[in-house]
C-alpha cells in the first residue's frame, strides 16, 4: 500500500511539472528539456558504462547535450537573433563531437571504442528527440505538446487497464513478457477516444487539423510509444539492469518515465510534417 501511494504522489508531481512547464512555456519548457535531458542522458551513461566511465567524457557528453537543446530551444532568441543563436549553439555542439573524440586518447576507462558508441547513442536516443521537442514547441504551439504528453499518458493508462483485465496474447514476449496485444489495443482506443474528444470539445485550438487527422496522430502517439518502451525495455535488458535508476520513487529513472517520449515526439514531428505538406 505504501509503494502504492509513493508512487501515484511521484506520479501526480511528475505530470504536474509537464503541465506546468508546456502552459507556461518559455525559460520554463527550456529547463523542463534541460532537466530530462541532463538527467536521462546521464542515466543512460551510467547504466551503459557500467559506472565505469571518465569524469571527463561524462562531463563532455553533457555539455554536449546541453548545448544541442539550448540550440533547438527558442529561448535564446530573447538575447539574440534566433537564426544566429541556433547557429552559435550548433557550432559548440559541433566542437563538442571533435573535442569527444580526441579526448578518448588521453582517457583510459576500458573500451574506447565502446564508451565513444555510447556517447553517440546517449546524444541521439536522449537529446536528440528532446531538442526536437523544443522544435514541435516552437513550430505548433502548446496545446499540440499538452495533447501528446495526454495521449502518452492515456496510452499507458489504458494498455496497462485492460492488458491486467483480459491481456492474453503476449506482444512481445521476449523483450517485455507483460506486454499484450490486448493492452495495446486498450491504449490505442484510450488514444483515440481522447483524439476525438479533443476535435469536439478542444474549442479551436487543433484548427488546423481535422477529425481524421488528430485520430492519426493519437494512433501515431500509441504505436510510437509503445516502440520507445519496448527499446528502453530491449536496451535495459541488453545491459541487465531493471530500471534506470531510482530518482523518481515508485518509477524508476527519468529515461523509465520519458521513454515514449522518446520516439514519440520525432515520429509525431514527421507526422505532423507530412499532414501540413499533403493533408
Amino acid at each position: 500500500m505504501k509503494n502504492v501511494l509513493t508512487r501515484l504522489i511521484t506520479g501526480v508531481l511528475y505530470v504536474a511539472v509537464i503541465v506546468g512547464a508546456v502552459l507556461m512555456g518559455g525559460w520554463f519548457f527550456w529547463g523542463l528539456t534541460m532537466l530530462f535531458g541532463i538527467l536521462g542522458l546521464n542515466e543512460f551513461i551510467r547504466i551503459s558504462n557500467k559506472n565505469f566511465v571518465s569524469n571527463t567524457t561524462r562531463l563532455l557528453d553533457l555539455i554536449g547535450g546541453a548545448m544541442f537543446l539550448t540550440a533547438m530551444s527558442p529561448v535564446p532568441a530573447a538575447y539574440m537573433a534566433y537564426a544566429s543563436s541556433t547557429v552559435f549553439f550548433l557550432v559548440l555542439y559541433l566542437a563538442y563531437f571533435i573535442l569527444r573524440f580526441v579526448s578518448q586518447l588521453y582517457v583510459q576507462d576500458g573500451n574506447p571504442l565502446t564508451h565513444l558508441a555510447h556517447s553517440l547513442m546517449g546524444q541521439i536516443y536522449v537529446i536528440m528527440p528532446l531538442g526536437l521537442l523544443s522544435y514541435m514547441y516552437s513550430r505548433y504551439g502548446m496545446y499540440v505538446l499538452l495533447a501528446m504528453f495526454i495521449l502518452i499518458w492515456l496510452s499507458d493508462t489504458g494498455a496497462f487497464c485492460v492488458g491486467s483485465l483480459m491481456g492474453r496474447h503476449k506482444l512481445f514476449e521476449r523483450i517485455s513478457p507483460k506486454k499484450s496485444w490486448e493492452g495495446f489495443f486498450g491504449g490505442l482506443l484510450f488514444c483515440l477516444a481522447a483524439s476525438a474528444f479533443f476535435y469536439f470539445y478542444g474549442n479551436g485550438v487543433f484548427g488546423y487539423l481535422n477529425l481524421w487527422q488528430l485520430l492519426g496522430m493519437g494512433a501515431v502517439v500509441c504505436v510510437f510509444g509503445t516502440w520507445g518502451d519496448l527499446v528502453e525495455s530491449l536496451i535495459k535488458r541488453s545491459l541487465g539492469v531493471k530500471d534506470s535508476g531510482s530518482l523518481l520513487p515508485g518509477h524508476g529513472g527519468i529515461l523509465d518515465r520519458i521513454d515514449s517520449l522518446l520516439l514519440v515526439t520525432p515520429a509525431l514531428l514527421l507526422y505532423l510534417v507530412g499532414v501540413n505538406w499533403f493533408g
